[in-house]
């Protein structure tokens, strides 16, 4: 069992930066991809971004390309995203999910969540 929890989140103007982080309960953190998610009112849980478990490897999604970095701590059991340039169409809770061995860009392929952390950006 893995519990997660996120913070960081909060009320940015447009083109302003955010850091969120993910920490992981138990020994194994290193086992497990990590992946990013959102949701903004009325819509689907969308990919962001996701980190393989030795941290070698990522993958973003095509909206935040270039503006947002994964990364992840793994003597630390974190994961963080570093979010620059930040838009309104970026508002939504964020989600971390953990599951694993492979990195995946789908929710449902994530075995474990945290409880969300708002990001809201304002124009």
């Amino acid at each position: 069992q893995v519990q997660l929890v996120e913070s960081g989140g909060g009320l940015v103007e447009a083109g302003g930066s955010l850091r969120l982080s993910c920490v992981a309960s138990g020994r194994t953190f290193s086992s497990y991809a990590m992946g990013w998610f959102r949701q903004a009112p009325g819509k689907e849980r969308e990919f962001v971004a996701a980190i393989s478990g030795s941290g070698s490897s990522t993958n973003y999604a095509d909206s935040v390309k270039g503006r947002f970095t994964i990364s992840r701590d793994n003597a630390k059991n974190t994961m963080y995203l570093q979010m620059n340039s930040l838009k309104p169409g970026d508002t939504a809770v964020y989600y971390c999910g953990g599951k694993y061995y492979d990195l995946k860009t789908v929710p449902a392929s994530y075995a474990y969540w945290g409880q969300g952390t708002q990001v809201t950006v304002s124009s």
